[in-house]
């Protein structure tokens, strides 16, 4: 008997799995896959269409250079998930049923219930939201002068926090255009929670292309003209954009499978199973189990690696055998600060932590290697200058 595979989602997680799930099965399964888009996007280089525009078609790839041609896509929106009766409610008032399921469907911005904050700020989570931040900056620095700069305000230094920054930094110096950058960051350090060494290149390079930086206070409250940070600093703003965390998306909030209480991610085993047998669960919209006391990071090197994995086992399950856990063993990490880039912890590398040519090198490499793997080398060719 075939059996009808489902998976939801076209990041990383989604796109490799469909690929993993595509080799593993062969004619034991049917697959459909199911995205509001049709496309794959290069998340961890979107931040490059903030400065540029162009490089949308370095980090679009449609869902046909994707897919086997066995694979049935159905582009829609997720709105619900029953277990009980194995459906998927899409925004168009179709249901596809399954009997597998993975749901690889991403996250949302998380706003932590701060006053005024999803009303007036961008998000960085889409395509569009790079294009948006574009479009806004422009119209700001076009309107301002450079004894009266346009003001943009990019709340959390995190890995997406600091790429935004350094590329609003980059259009800023390439139009000479009279902007100020502040980067805000409740913890005590940019790129919280990492070794010191790392942190302190990163505000290297970014004090370098003049970003302000201001930790240690958390945003409070915003309005539409002003940021409120800490007990009595107020920083007025044109644009803001918040990438201060991630969330379960709103479709996967009631379904019924063992979630965080406050972020409604699904949880997941290390062989990336929920409690629900026929349901499994990857990437940001999950917390996959992991020895020790934290789950996968919510990174595109740890989708990227469970999509292999996750397709082999959901083979498993159909044909009865035992599950295989997946441990999450970090290659490293590679930062885009503008034109800049720092490397850290990278495995087989002498040097704990890096930049210059050998790190923007690594970090171009990492993107054209993800492009080529679910496409094609040409593709990754392509985009290499862009990356």
């Amino acid at each position: 008997m075939t059996e009808n595979v489902v998976v939801l989602g076209s990041g990383y997680a989604g796109a490799g799995a469909v690929q993993s799930l595509e080799s593993a099965v062969g004619n034991q399964a049917d697959i459909t896959w199911v995205s509001d888009v049709d496309y794959h996007l290069v998340l961890h280089e979107t931040h490059r269409c903030i400065r540029d525009p162009a490089v949308e078609n370095k980090v679009k790839i449609p869902i046909e250079e994707i897919k086997a041609p066995s694979t049935r896509f159905v582009q829609a929106r997720v709105e619900d998930v029953d277990t009980e009766d194995r459906e998927i409610a899409l925004d168009d008032g179709s249901t596809v049923d399954y009997d597998y399921l993975l749901v690889a469907i991403g996250s949302q911005t998380a706003f932590f219930g701060i006053e005024g904050l999803e009303e007036n700020a961008h998000t960085m989570k889409s395509l569009d939201d790079a294009l948006d931040i574009h479009e806004d900056v422009k119209t700001a620095a076009r309107e301002a002068s450079q004894s009266d700069p346009a003001q943009v305000v990019v709340g959390g230094a995190g890995l997406s926090g600091i790429q935004t920054a350094g590329e609003i930094a980059e259009f800023r110096d390439k139009h000479r255009a009279p902007i100020d950058i502040h980067l805000v960051e409740g913890l005590d350090n940019v790129f919280p929670n990492n070794d010191p060494e790392v942190q302190g290149a990163i505000r290297k390079r970014l004090e370098k292309l003049d970003v302000n930086i201001m930790t240690g206070e958390f945003i409070g409250e915003v309005d539409e003209d002003t940021v409120y940070i800490g007990d009595d600093e107020a920083l007025d703003y044109d644009v803001l954009i918040w990438t201060g965390g991630i969330t379960g998306r709103d479709c996967v909030q009631d379904v019924d499978l063992e979630k965080d209480e406050r972020s409604h991610r699904i949880n997941s085993g290390m062989n990336f199973q929920t409690e629900d047998e026929r349901v499994f669960a990857i990437g940001d919209c999950a917390l996959v189990d992991q020895p020790g006391d934290n789950p996968a990071p919510p990174t595109a090197e740890a989708a990227w690696e469970a999509a292999d994995h996750v397709g082999k086992n959901m083979a498993r399950q159909i044909r009865g055998q035992p599950l295989k856990d997946w441990r999450f063993k970090s290659k490293g990490t590679a930062i885009s600060v503008g034109e800049d880039a720092v490397a850290h912890d990278v495995m087989y590398f002498p040097i704990t932590t890096f930049g210059g040519v050998m790190a923007r090198t690594l970090k171009k490499a990492i993107a054209a290697r993800w492009i080529a793997s679910i496409t094609g080398i040409g593709r990754a060719a392509k985009a290499w200058p862009d990356m």
